[in-house]
Protein backbone atom coordinates (compact mmCIF):
# COMPACT_ATOMS: atom_id res chain seq x y z
CA UNK A 1 0.00 0.00 0.00
CA UNK A 2 1.46 3.69 -1.06
CA UNK A 3 1.56 6.56 1.21
CA UNK A 4 -0.98 8.57 -0.97
CA UNK A 5 -3.42 6.24 -0.38
CA UNK A 6 -3.25 6.10 3.30
CA UNK A 7 -2.79 9.64 3.62
CA UNK A 8 -6.73 10.49 3.84
CA UNK A 9 -7.27 7.82 5.71
CA UNK A 10 -4.58 8.71 8.45
CA UNK A 11 -6.74 12.21 8.25
CA UNK A 12 -10.31 10.33 8.36
CA UNK A 13 -9.19 8.91 11.29
CA UNK A 14 -7.52 12.23 13.23
CA UNK A 15 -11.14 14.38 12.33
CA UNK A 16 -12.64 10.99 13.75
CA UNK A 17 -10.92 11.29 16.82
CA UNK A 18 -11.37 14.96 17.37
CA UNK A 19 -15.07 14.53 16.42
CA UNK A 20 -14.91 11.69 19.23
CA UNK A 21 -13.42 13.78 21.75
CA UNK A 22 -15.58 16.87 21.04
CA UNK A 23 -18.74 15.13 21.32
CA UNK A 24 -17.24 13.58 24.16
CA UNK A 25 -16.70 16.86 25.95
CA UNK A 26 -19.83 18.25 25.19
CA UNK A 27 -21.55 15.36 26.42
CA UNK A 28 -20.10 15.67 29.67
CA UNK A 29 -19.93 19.36 30.17
CA UNK A 30 -22.90 19.78 33.36
CA UNK A 31 -23.17 23.62 32.63
CA UNK A 32 -25.07 25.30 29.33
CA UNK A 33 -22.31 25.33 26.45
CA UNK A 34 -23.02 25.92 22.85
CA UNK A 35 -20.92 25.80 19.54
CA UNK A 36 -21.42 28.23 16.80
CA UNK A 37 -19.71 28.11 13.91
CA UNK A 38 -18.19 31.35 11.78
CA UNK A 39 -21.56 31.07 9.51
CA UNK A 40 -23.51 31.52 12.88
CA UNK A 41 -25.00 27.52 12.82
CA UNK A 42 -25.46 25.69 15.66
CA UNK A 43 -23.01 22.92 15.81
CA UNK A 44 -23.13 20.87 19.18
CA UNK A 45 -24.58 21.96 22.62
CA UNK A 46 -24.68 20.19 26.03
CA UNK A 47 -27.30 18.31 27.65
CA UNK A 48 -27.87 20.98 30.72
CA UNK A 49 -28.60 23.23 27.36
CA UNK A 50 -31.05 21.36 25.95
CA UNK A 51 -32.46 21.79 29.42
CA UNK A 52 -32.14 24.84 30.38
CA UNK A 53 -33.12 26.85 26.90
CA UNK A 54 -35.51 23.87 26.04
CA UNK A 55 -33.30 22.68 22.50
CA UNK A 56 -33.57 19.41 21.04
CA UNK A 57 -31.46 17.23 18.30
CA UNK A 58 -33.54 19.50 15.72
CA UNK A 59 -31.77 22.97 16.12
CA UNK A 60 -28.39 21.55 15.38
CA UNK A 61 -27.39 22.89 12.05
CA UNK A 62 -29.70 25.48 12.34
CA UNK A 63 -28.73 28.89 12.31
CA UNK A 64 -28.25 30.60 15.49
CA UNK A 65 -30.88 33.07 14.78
CA UNK A 66 -33.59 30.70 14.60
CA UNK A 67 -32.69 29.47 18.07
CA UNK A 68 -32.38 32.46 19.60
CA UNK A 69 -35.84 32.70 21.31
CA UNK A 70 -35.40 29.69 23.17
CA UNK A 71 -32.29 31.42 24.73
CA UNK A 72 -34.22 34.58 25.16
CA UNK A 73 -31.30 37.08 25.43
CA UNK A 74 -31.53 39.74 22.97
CA UNK A 75 -27.79 40.74 21.34
CA UNK A 76 -26.50 37.33 21.51
CA UNK A 77 -25.53 37.65 17.79
CA UNK A 78 -24.16 40.84 18.18
CA UNK A 79 -22.24 39.54 21.01
CA UNK A 80 -21.21 36.61 19.12
CA UNK A 81 -20.23 38.58 15.80
CA UNK A 82 -18.34 40.80 17.70
CA UNK A 83 -16.12 37.98 19.49
CA UNK A 84 -15.92 36.21 15.93
CA UNK A 85 -14.95 39.72 14.80
CA UNK A 86 -12.13 40.65 17.49
CA UNK A 87 -10.64 37.74 19.02
CA UNK A 88 -11.70 38.80 22.16
CA UNK A 89 -13.19 36.89 24.73
CA UNK A 90 -16.23 38.64 25.84
CA UNK A 91 -17.62 37.95 29.64
CA UNK A 92 -20.77 40.02 31.32
CA UNK A 93 -23.99 38.68 33.59
CA UNK A 94 -27.17 38.51 31.50
CA UNK A 95 -30.67 37.95 32.11
CA UNK A 96 -33.07 36.18 30.21
CA UNK A 97 -36.64 37.42 29.83
CA UNK A 98 -37.59 34.54 32.00
CA UNK A 99 -35.81 36.47 34.61
CA UNK A 100 -33.29 34.17 35.50
CA UNK A 101 -29.18 35.75 35.81
CA UNK A 102 -26.56 33.79 33.86
CA UNK A 103 -23.03 34.77 34.09
CA UNK A 104 -22.14 34.38 29.86
CA UNK A 105 -18.34 33.75 28.37
CA UNK A 106 -18.25 33.56 24.51
CA UNK A 107 -14.95 32.12 23.93
CA UNK A 108 -13.23 32.55 20.17
CA UNK A 109 -12.93 29.23 18.55
CA UNK A 110 -9.75 29.58 16.49
CA UNK A 111 -7.97 27.69 14.08
CA UNK A 112 -4.38 28.06 15.09
CA UNK A 113 -3.30 27.44 11.71
CA UNK A 114 -4.71 29.60 9.62
CA UNK A 115 -4.74 32.69 12.38
CA UNK A 116 -8.85 33.09 12.23
CA UNK A 117 -11.68 32.72 14.45
CA UNK A 118 -14.04 30.20 13.02
CA UNK A 119 -16.64 30.37 15.66
CA UNK A 120 -17.48 31.03 19.11
CA UNK A 121 -18.19 28.66 22.34
CA UNK A 122 -20.59 29.84 24.63
CA UNK A 123 -20.99 29.06 28.09
CA UNK A 124 -23.86 30.27 30.58
CA UNK A 125 -23.19 30.12 34.30
CA UNK A 126 -26.45 30.00 36.38
CA UNK A 127 -25.36 33.08 39.01
CA UNK A 128 -29.79 34.04 39.88
CA UNK A 129 -29.43 33.07 43.67
CA UNK A 130 -26.08 34.71 43.95
CA UNK A 131 -27.33 37.67 42.31
CA UNK A 132 -30.57 37.43 44.58
CA UNK A 133 -28.44 36.86 47.67
CA UNK A 134 -26.12 39.55 46.74
CA UNK A 135 -29.53 41.86 46.70
CA UNK A 136 -30.68 40.98 49.79
CA UNK A 137 -27.12 41.51 51.46
CA UNK A 138 -27.10 45.12 50.09
CA UNK A 139 -30.76 45.68 51.63
CA UNK A 140 -29.47 44.21 55.04
CA UNK A 141 -26.37 46.48 55.04
CA UNK A 142 -28.86 49.77 54.78
CA UNK A 143 -30.96 48.45 57.38
CA UNK A 144 -27.91 47.74 59.66
CA UNK A 145 -26.66 51.72 59.12
CA UNK A 146 -30.34 53.06 59.95
CA UNK A 147 -30.20 50.84 63.09
CA UNK A 148 -26.75 52.11 64.14
CA UNK A 149 -26.87 55.37 63.18
CA UNK A 150 -30.62 55.49 64.67
CA UNK A 151 -29.01 54.16 68.26
CA UNK A 152 -25.74 56.40 68.10
CA UNK A 153 -27.47 60.07 67.47
CA UNK A 154 -30.78 59.39 69.35
CA UNK A 155 -29.89 57.20 72.19
CA UNK A 156 -26.10 58.27 72.86
CA UNK A 157 -27.44 62.25 73.43
CA UNK A 158 -29.78 61.70 76.06
CA UNK A 159 -27.45 59.49 77.94
CA UNK A 160 -24.85 61.96 77.92
CA UNK A 161 -27.26 64.44 78.91
CA UNK A 162 -28.37 62.01 81.79
CA UNK A 163 -24.25 61.73 82.61
CA UNK A 164 -23.80 65.98 82.56
CA UNK A 165 -27.12 66.10 85.15
CA UNK A 166 -25.92 63.61 87.39
CA UNK A 167 -22.58 65.54 87.92
CA UNK A 168 -23.52 68.53 88.14
CA UNK A 169 -25.95 67.54 90.92
CA UNK A 170 -23.05 66.27 92.32
CA UNK A 171 -21.04 69.81 92.70
CA UNK A 172 -23.96 71.38 93.51
CA UNK A 173 -25.23 69.54 96.24
CA UNK A 174 -21.60 68.43 97.87
CA UNK A 175 -21.98 70.21 100.94
CA UNK A 176 -25.20 68.81 101.28
CA UNK A 177 -24.69 65.84 104.25
CA UNK A 178 -27.92 63.70 103.15
CA UNK A 179 -26.66 60.43 102.80
CA UNK A 180 -29.98 58.98 101.10
CA UNK A 181 -29.24 61.92 98.01
CA UNK A 182 -25.58 60.96 97.89
CA UNK A 183 -26.54 57.37 97.39
CA UNK A 184 -28.91 58.80 94.43
CA UNK A 185 -26.46 60.66 92.97
CA UNK A 186 -24.24 57.64 93.03
CA UNK A 187 -26.60 55.37 91.54
CA UNK A 188 -27.66 57.75 88.68
CA UNK A 189 -24.12 58.26 88.05
CA UNK A 190 -23.54 54.71 87.90
CA UNK A 191 -26.03 53.43 85.48
CA UNK A 192 -25.61 56.35 83.41
CA UNK A 193 -22.20 54.94 82.69
CA UNK A 194 -22.88 51.67 82.56
CA UNK A 195 -25.48 52.27 80.04
CA UNK A 196 -23.17 54.55 77.77
CA UNK A 197 -20.81 51.87 77.71
CA UNK A 198 -23.16 48.75 76.94
CA UNK A 199 -24.33 51.60 73.90
CA UNK A 200 -20.35 51.59 73.14
CA UNK A 201 -20.22 48.03 73.06
CA UNK A 202 -23.32 47.32 71.35
CA UNK A 203 -22.15 49.87 68.30
CA UNK A 204 -18.70 48.26 68.07
CA UNK A 205 -20.15 44.40 67.99
CA UNK A 206 -22.84 45.48 65.00
CA UNK A 207 -19.62 46.90 63.26
CA UNK A 208 -17.60 43.80 64.04
CA UNK A 209 -20.63 41.30 62.83
CA UNK A 210 -21.08 42.52 59.95
CA UNK A 211 -17.84 41.78 58.52
CA UNK A 212 -17.44 44.86 56.50
CA UNK A 213 -13.97 47.58 57.40
CA UNK A 214 -15.53 50.03 58.02
CA UNK A 215 -11.77 52.27 58.01
CA UNK A 216 -11.12 54.73 54.98
CA UNK A 217 -9.58 53.13 52.35
CA UNK A 218 -8.62 54.08 48.52
CA UNK A 219 -11.72 53.08 46.87
CA UNK A 220 -13.10 53.14 43.17
CA UNK A 221 -16.27 54.81 42.77
CA UNK A 222 -17.02 53.35 39.26
CA UNK A 223 -16.34 49.90 40.66
CA UNK A 224 -18.66 50.52 43.74
CA UNK A 225 -21.28 51.11 41.40
CA UNK A 226 -21.19 48.57 39.19
CA UNK A 227 -21.54 45.98 42.60
CA UNK A 228 -24.57 48.15 43.15
CA UNK A 229 -25.78 48.10 40.18
CA UNK A 230 -25.36 44.14 40.13
CA UNK A 231 -27.11 43.69 43.44
CA UNK A 232 -30.67 45.74 41.73
CA UNK A 233 -30.35 44.24 38.47
CA UNK A 234 -33.62 42.71 39.14
CA UNK A 235 -35.61 46.14 40.04
CA UNK A 236 -33.64 47.47 37.02
CA UNK A 237 -34.30 45.17 34.50
CA UNK A 238 -38.16 44.66 35.88
CA UNK A 239 -38.39 48.51 35.34
CA UNK A 240 -36.37 48.59 32.05
CA UNK A 241 -34.76 51.32 33.66
CA UNK A 242 -31.82 53.33 31.50
CA UNK A 243 -28.51 53.92 33.16
CA UNK A 244 -26.02 55.89 31.72
CA UNK A 245 -22.37 56.77 32.93
CA UNK A 246 -19.83 58.98 32.83
CA UNK A 247 -16.79 58.94 35.45
CA UNK A 248 -14.25 61.67 34.63
CA UNK A 249 -12.85 60.84 38.23
CA UNK A 250 -13.13 57.46 40.12
CA UNK A 251 -10.71 57.72 43.25
CA UNK A 252 -11.59 58.33 46.65
CA UNK A 253 -10.56 57.74 50.78
CA UNK A 254 -14.11 56.82 51.87
CA UNK A 255 -15.51 53.76 54.14
CA UNK A 256 -15.78 50.86 51.66
CA UNK A 257 -19.47 50.09 53.88
CA UNK A 258 -20.21 53.79 53.94
CA UNK A 259 -19.69 54.34 50.14
CA UNK A 260 -22.22 51.00 49.12
CA UNK A 261 -24.94 52.34 51.57
CA UNK A 262 -24.55 55.67 49.92
CA UNK A 263 -24.65 54.31 46.43
CA UNK A 264 -27.21 51.93 47.05
CA UNK A 265 -29.70 54.50 48.95
CA UNK A 266 -29.41 57.05 46.26
CA UNK A 267 -30.00 54.20 43.29
CA UNK A 268 -32.95 52.10 44.94
CA UNK A 269 -35.05 55.91 46.03
CA UNK A 270 -34.62 56.95 42.05
CA UNK A 271 -36.21 53.91 41.44
CA UNK A 272 -38.55 54.28 43.94
CA UNK A 273 -39.57 57.42 42.64
CA UNK A 274 -40.09 56.78 39.20
CA UNK A 275 -43.14 57.92 37.37
CA UNK A 276 -45.28 55.50 36.53
CA UNK A 277 -45.88 54.18 33.10
CA UNK A 278 -42.68 55.96 32.15
CA UNK A 279 -39.04 54.60 31.23
CA UNK A 280 -36.69 55.83 34.06
CA UNK A 281 -33.40 57.36 33.21
CA UNK A 282 -30.62 57.63 35.59
CA UNK A 283 -27.28 59.50 34.49
CA UNK A 284 -24.14 58.78 36.49
CA UNK A 285 -21.04 60.92 36.61
CA UNK A 286 -17.93 61.91 38.10
CA UNK A 287 -16.15 65.22 38.62
CA UNK A 288 -13.16 66.39 40.25
CA UNK A 289 -13.85 70.63 41.36
CA UNK A 290 -12.45 72.50 44.31
CA UNK A 291 -11.11 70.07 46.48
CA UNK A 292 -13.81 67.63 45.76
CA UNK A 293 -14.82 64.57 43.66
CA UNK A 294 -18.54 64.99 43.00
CA UNK A 295 -20.85 62.41 42.58
CA UNK A 296 -23.95 63.45 40.15
CA UNK A 297 -26.98 61.14 40.21
CA UNK A 298 -29.69 62.34 38.00
CA UNK A 299 -32.96 60.70 37.59
CA UNK A 300 -36.16 60.92 35.29
CA UNK A 301 -38.45 60.33 38.04
CA UNK A 302 -41.29 62.28 40.29
CA UNK A 303 -39.18 65.04 41.17
CA UNK A 304 -39.40 67.11 44.48
CA UNK A 305 -40.98 70.25 45.07
CA UNK A 306 -38.63 73.26 46.02
CA UNK A 307 -40.37 73.58 49.70
CA UNK A 308 -38.80 69.92 50.74
CA UNK A 309 -35.63 70.17 49.53
CA UNK A 310 -34.10 70.28 53.45
CA UNK A 311 -36.75 68.70 54.86
CA UNK A 312 -35.84 65.30 53.17
CA UNK A 313 -32.50 64.99 55.00
CA UNK A 314 -34.26 65.00 58.09
CA UNK A 315 -34.97 61.94 60.32
CA UNK A 316 -37.95 60.03 59.87
CA UNK A 317 -38.63 62.65 56.78
CA UNK A 318 -41.63 60.90 54.37
CA UNK A 319 -42.58 63.36 51.47
CA UNK A 320 -44.67 60.75 49.75
CA UNK A 321 -46.48 58.60 51.93
CA UNK A 322 -47.46 56.17 49.32
CA UNK A 323 -44.37 55.18 48.82
CA UNK A 324 -43.00 52.46 51.40
CA UNK A 325 -39.31 53.65 53.13
CA UNK A 326 -38.19 54.28 56.60
CA UNK A 327 -37.44 58.40 55.99
CA UNK A 328 -33.82 57.49 57.64
CA UNK A 329 -31.35 57.11 53.98
CA UNK A 330 -30.75 60.30 53.29
CA UNK A 331 -30.07 61.37 56.61
CA UNK A 332 -28.10 58.57 57.46
CA UNK A 333 -26.22 59.67 53.63
CA UNK A 334 -25.90 63.31 54.79
CA UNK A 335 -24.47 62.36 58.32
CA UNK A 336 -21.73 59.96 57.10
CA UNK A 337 -20.29 62.67 54.57
CA UNK A 338 -20.18 65.32 57.20
CA UNK A 339 -18.56 63.39 59.37
CA UNK A 340 -15.97 62.97 56.84
CA UNK A 341 -15.88 67.18 55.64
CA UNK A 342 -18.43 66.02 52.73
CA UNK A 343 -21.90 67.00 51.97
CA UNK A 344 -24.81 66.29 49.74
CA UNK A 345 -27.22 68.86 47.88
CA UNK A 346 -30.84 67.86 45.64
CA UNK A 347 -31.82 69.91 42.70
CA UNK A 348 -35.15 68.93 41.98
CA UNK A 349 -38.56 70.03 40.28
CA UNK A 350 -41.79 68.25 40.55
CA UNK A 351 -42.38 65.79 37.56
CA UNK A 352 -38.77 66.78 35.70
CA UNK A 353 -36.66 64.63 38.16
CA UNK A 354 -33.89 64.90 40.48
CA UNK A 355 -29.60 65.11 40.83
CA UNK A 356 -28.37 64.62 43.63
CA UNK A 357 -24.64 65.86 44.33
CA UNK A 358 -22.68 64.09 46.94
CA UNK A 359 -19.44 65.74 47.71
CA UNK A 360 -16.01 63.54 48.88
CA UNK A 361 -13.23 65.67 50.08
CA UNK A 362 -10.74 64.75 47.76
CA UNK A 363 -7.54 65.54 50.25
CA UNK A 364 -8.86 63.54 52.76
Amino acid sequence: MNTAETTPKVLVNALNDLNENLENYFANTIIPQLYVDGNLILRKFTPPAMKQFTLTDADVNKNILDVTDNIRYPTLIENINEVIATGDILEKEIQTTDKRWFQMNILPYKIRKENRTDGVIITFVDITKRIATLNELEKLNAEHDTLLYTLSHDIRQPLSTIVLLADELTVAYDNKDTEQFTVWIETLTRASKNMKTLLEDFTEHIKVESGIPNEDERLNIEDIFHDVILALRNEIYDNQIDIKTEFKTSEIIFSRKNLRSIVFNLLSNAIKYKKPGETLRIFIATVKQDGHVILSVNDSGLGIDESNHKIIFDKFSRINRQIEGTGMGLYIIQRMLIDKGGKIEVESEIDKGSTFNVYFKSDY
